[in-house]
């Protein structure tokens, strides 16, 4: 199969998807970007006279960073953090973003600084910002981190490798930008809607699953062990088939695994996946796949929420959704 996605955002998904995974590469050089001069409309300032400031916050990297006054110019190096900062209704605050970054729409005109998955501190420091999210697991890289901390802006470090921990980064976000109350209230509209997923697919027969996150030429990777996207399959009702640490499943490993349901995220990039009946085509026709039990049955499925499913941010509940579905299409008529 010629697999379409940019390895830029390969890198980004594999990141999100696997546990403990090998860093994209690094990169702060001051290279010019046609988005990245600034962005299209002055973050309001919010007043709020009770917060209390200076704070320290205890970030997912085990720092301790101390914000000194209220963030009114926030950068994001990673979309999931975008859509935190927008959830808790301070999207207006953003000056600078990934180019991935694709929800909500208004995050278009905020200025890129992050492009290519390669961070251009320069750009970081022209933004001007009181307050950068940055992503942990190397996904943004230590090296960047400890160079923007350097130059003193204060960086906050997310990331969440299970859904408590995702509600947790919510709610870190949310005392960092004195919007506790609502972090609060998005937290809890996620807990509502995971705990009805997980009861509509309580006492389920738990299929042995592959998510496809990529393949080409004879490599699979898939959710890593003890990962994120590990966690979201089996609250969705099914038995994860995991690869290593970074998520690379062997050949004979995945023959000998033989999974019931095959999951092609894949096919939220590559449209040639996205038909039922041409993906089963070109999955029976990869080397040793078609005799496994998943292609013998037609329960090969492309599965075009990928991007809900692997970014740790407010619309993973999203993905857990569109995975129980996916899984036991019965439970959610």
């Amino acid at each position: 199969m010629a697999f379409s996605r940019p390895l830029a955002l390969l890198s980004l998904v594999l990141s999100l998807a696997v546990g403990a995974c090998a860093a994209p590469e690094a990169a702060s050089s001051p290279t010019a970007s046609p988005a990245g001069a600034a962005a299209t409309t002055e973050p309001t300032p919010v007043p709020s006279p009770e917060a209390a400031y200076p704070i320290t916050l205890t970030d997912d990297a085990g720092r301790d960073v101390t914000i000194a006054s209220e963030p009114q110019r926030i950068v994001s190096l990673a979309p999931s953090n975008t859509e935190i900062v927008c959830a808790l209704d301070a999207c207006d605050r953003l000056v600078g973003v990934t180019d991935f970054d694709d929800f909500p729409p208004e995050v278009a005109d905020v200025a890129k600084v992050v492009i290519a998955a390669s961070v251009d501190v320069e750009l970081v420091v022209e933004a001007e910002p009181d307050l950068v999210l940055a992503a942990g697991n190397e996904l943004t890289p230590t090296a960047v981190i400890e160079q923007i901390d350097a130059l003193g802006l204060p960086v906050l470090v997310l990331y969440p490798e299970t859904l408590d921990e995702v509600y947790a980064g919510i709610r870190l976000v949310g005392r960092a930008l004195d919007r506790d109350d609502a972090a609060d209230e998005v937290v809890a509209s996620m807990e509502q809607r995971a705990e009805a997923v997980v009861e509509a697919v309580d006492g389920v027969d738990r299929p042995l699953t592959l998510y496809e996150v990529y393949h080409a030429e004879g490599l699979t990777y898939t959710a890593g062990e003890g990962s994120f996207l590990a966690s979201l399959l089996e609250l969705a009702g099914a038995e994860p088939l995991t690869g290593d640490a970074q998520g690379l499943l062997g050949a004979e490993d995945l023959v000998e695994a033989d999974p019931e349901l095959i999951l092609l995220g894949t096919a939220s990039y590559d449209p040639s996946l996205a038909d039922a009946e041409a993906a089963a085509a070109t999955v029976a026709e990869r080397p040793g796949w078609g005799d496994l039990r998943a292609v013998r049955d037609g329960r090969v499925q492309p599965y075009l929420d990928d991007i809900v499913t692997t970014r740790p941010g407010p619309r993973i509940v999203e993905g857990l959704e569109a995975l129980a579905r996916a899984i036991h299409p019965d439970r959610f008529p």
